[in-house]
């Protein structure tokens, strides 16, 4: 079920990203570089994606929704498995496990199209 309208997903992706860029001084692993920089890396792109994309929040419309929803679900995704896929989840894992869950799941319950592009273009026409 897709109950997660645009408008609500674009402020989740800004409130993710600066969370994602603060993640490693918030949650105390900033001295484990590869989790550090794998959490920033993906919190800049979901910035830059979220600033691009052709939905409420974005300023530029030059990405689908759609791509942009593909795009969430891979970062979720790789954000999931980072620990293990780069070898540190000995030192840290939950923020990244957690995180990139979330991700997956405003990914997969997101409304593709707003609730007001149903008809436009229609008005005053007979």
């Amino acid at each position: 079920m897709k109950f997660i309208s645009r408008k609500t997903h674009a402020v989740l992706d800004y409130v993710m990203g600066v969370l994602l860029i603060a993640s490693p001084w918030l949650f105390g692993f900033s001295d484990v570089e590869s989790a550090k920089w794998s959490a920033v890396a993906v919190g800049v792109l979901m910035l830059v994606m979220s600033l691009i994309t052709d939905y409420e929040g974005g300023a530029m419309k030059a990405l689908s929704m759609g791509a942009h929803l593909t795009m969430d679900l891979i970062a979720g995704l790789f954000l999931a498995a980072s620990p293990w896929l780069l070898g540190f989840n000995d030192a840290v894992y939950l923020p990244h496990l957690i995180l990139g869950v979330m991700e997956i799941g405003a990914a997969l319950c997101t409304q593709r199209t707003s609730q007001h592009s149903f008809g436009h273009g229609n008005v005053g026409h007979a």
